[in-house]
């Protein structure tokens, strides 16, 4: 084989196209804990830009194939407001090592308020809070929540504390489990 024909192969190994993920809800169905506004742009503009750079080759390929799987990670765990409350694998997992829910929320927000910048945070599928900085594929996620900057400033401002104590509210437990 010579060197045109290994090329060949390798670019069509690595060219396959990344889709955005259709959100399983409306732009305004996670308000008042996610605006529209919000979900406008950091759907519609940012985790729609990470799958265009991708599929045009711009940019770092790496960086902009994670950033669009971490986002769609993202947006499938979500439903419309309510009392939202872990059942059945996951919580068995959250009480296995947090003791209990309450205990849980106050654990991963004291390890999300340590992500200064870009990055995310998650409870893996073994029980273990966990961060990624900036984007990178990891295979263990259970439940994602992105602590980058453009996930709460325009509905919460810097206020990340309050972002935190609200995510909880629009949490799909059904699909979290899914995952597991």
């Amino acid at each position: 084989m010579d060197i045109r024909q290994t090329l060949d192969l390798l670019e069509a190994k690595n060219s396959h196209k990344l889709e955005q993920i259709k959100l399983p809800y409306s732009h305004s169905a996670l308000s008042p804990v996610m605006s529209k506004a919000e979900i406008d742009f950091h759907y519609g503009k940012l985790y729609k830009g990470y799958v265009d750079r991708f599929n045009r080759g711009e940019g770092d390929r790496n960086f902009n194939e994670a950033g669009a799987y971490l986002h769609s990670i993202w947006f499938s765990q979500f439903k419309s407001p309510g009392v939202s409350r872990p059942h059945g694998p996951i919580l068995d997992i959250i009480n296995r090592h947090s003791t209990n829910f309450a205990k849980f929320k106050e654990n991963f927000k004291t390890e999300a308020l340590k992500v200064q910048g870009s990055g995310w945070i998650y409870l893996s599928k073994s029980g273990v809070i966990k961060t990624i900085k900036n984007h990178k594929k990891v295979p263990d996620i259970a439940l994602l929540v992105d602590m980058w900057e453009h996930a709460y400033q325009i509905d919460y401002h810097s206020d990340k504390k309050k972002y935190l104590d609200n995510i909880w509210r629009i949490i799909n437990w059904d699909a979290i489990n899914h995952r597991l």
